[in-house]
């Protein structure tokens, strides 16, 4: 018996060593399009701020992008969902077409103003990009489970720089409340070598700040911890899983009953084009369209967020709003930077109101909502310390497994399977 168990995990061993040197060359390959795809965005970006009359173009490029799927897509339309859903059950593959499709489709919803983000499309250009070596490769099934999660991880690591919280979200976000610890080396090893490929082509991630670290104004200064501050922290984290909640569910709400509703389904990306320059419009500004990280005219974005003033009391309502629109309606993109916003938003809110330190607050919202509306709250503590430093760690972890289990379990993934019930009910 216990020459058989050597034997078996000699050969695991030896599968997990060859399998490792087709992960290099993918993550490589990843890494590379991924640095294409932000540089992309960065031009497209650049474009629309200087001319905002492409905006009044949103609902005619909407029909552009569900014509292409719907022409060309095959299933590719389903996005993470069919990565997750083949992790799960291997069954009619991930086609290949996904990768050139989402790119094209997302830069076409940057360009014309949608309001959407990057890891969507970077996870899937990682998956189908995996789902072509494994094919090519002939891999079993659960190699090519193994690969499939690393293309995840790379693609993930590589759009925010952070390589580590990539390997974790992969093999975190497959099934709420459960993680299998068999690829977190290759995806480790996927996300380091992505992310390095990026960072050689000259992509430059956006540089957060968190300069909070006194501790003078403890509650009880006898404590080595700040009571009073976690009590904050861990009111905040259930808002920001509320806040998660209220997307997720306003997003499927959005697709679900524009579908039932309008049956000419080229219409529906028109009718949500025109809501976003609607919205747009009555409110005033275009802050709230694309990525929102950054804003060249000095309005609301993730990084006025970290400043007290930054935001106004409803800036978080307004990208969440525009969104959900956006991606229920047809267009194409990620989730993630808008949580990114919609977190950092509420989180100068918050502590604006609570008495609490506004870049501290802007960073645990920062993560936690994304934590709350993915279920990934390791993976998102993790990504705190990638991008904010260790040093508040502690907060980072109540607020993102408070917005956890404050979230429920439908999040913006439907095909995320609930392996463990948050709440202990069978």
């Amino acid at each position: 018996m216990t020459s058989f168990l050597k034997n078996k995990q000699i050969a695991k061993g030896v599968s997990l060593l060859r399998l490792s040197a087709f992960i290099i060359p993918l993550a490589i390959v990843i890494g590379l399009m991924v640095a294409f795809f932000l540089w992309l965005l960065e031009v497209v970006t650049n474009v629309r701020w200087e001319h905002e009359w492409l905006l009044f173009l949103l609902p005619l490029a909407g029909v552009v992008i569900v014509w292409l799927y719907k022409t060309f897509g095959k299933n590719s339309d389903k996005g993470n969902n069919l990565i997750i859903d083949e992790i799960h059950k291997p069954d009619g593959g991930i086609p290949f077409r996904m990768m050139p499709l989402v790119l094209l489709t997302t830069i076409i919803t940057h360009l014309f103003g949608g309001s959407a983000g990057r890891e969507g499309t970077a996870v899937q250009m990682g998956g189908s990009t995996a789902a072509l070596f494994a094919k090519w490769l002939k891999l079993n099934d659960t190699d090519k489970r193994i690969l499939l999660l690393c293309g995840m991880s790379a693609g993930f690591g590589a759009v925010f720089g952070t390589p580590v919280a990539g390997a974790v979200f992969a093999i975190e976000v497959i099934a709420i409340g459960s993680i299998k610890y068999d690829a977190i080396l290759p995806c480790l090893l996927a996300g380091i070598v992505a992310d390095i490929t990026c960072s050689y082509c000259g992509i430059h991630h956006t540089h957060y700040t968190i300069g909070f670290t006194d501790t003078s104004t403890r509650l009880f200064p006898f404590l080595p911890v700040d009571l009073g501050l976690i009590i904050k922290v861990a009111f905040a984290g259930c808002l920001f899983g509320l806040t998660a909640f209220a997307f997720a569910k306003t997003t499927h709400t959005i697709k679900q009953k524009s579908s039932q509703f309008v049956t000419q389904k080229l219409l529906i990306p028109v009718i949500g084009g025109a809501l976003v320059i609607a919205i747009s419009y009555a409110l005033g500004t275009f802050d709230y369209l694309g990525l929102g990280v950054t804003n060249p005219n000095d309005g609301v974005s993730i990084v006025s967020a970290f400043n007290s003033g930054g935001v106004t009391n409803f800036s978080w309502l307004w990208k969440l709003l525009l969104t959900a629109i956006t991606l229920g309606m047809g267009f194409k993109g990620g989730e993630v930077t808008p949580l990114f916003f919609i977190g950092a938003a509420l989180g100068n809110v918050l502590a604006t109101y609570s008495g609490s330190p506004v870049d501290l607050f802007a960073g645990l919202g920062f993560i936690a909502v994304f934590a709350g509306a993915t279920n990934t709250p390791l993976a998102c503590t993790i990504m705190g310390v990638e991008l904010f430093g260790g040093e508040n760690v502690l907060y980072f972890a109540i607020a993102c497994f408070a917005a956890y289990y404050c979230s429920g379990h439908k999040g913006i993934y439907s095909a995320q399977r609930v392996a463990v019930n948050k709440y202990g009910i069978n």
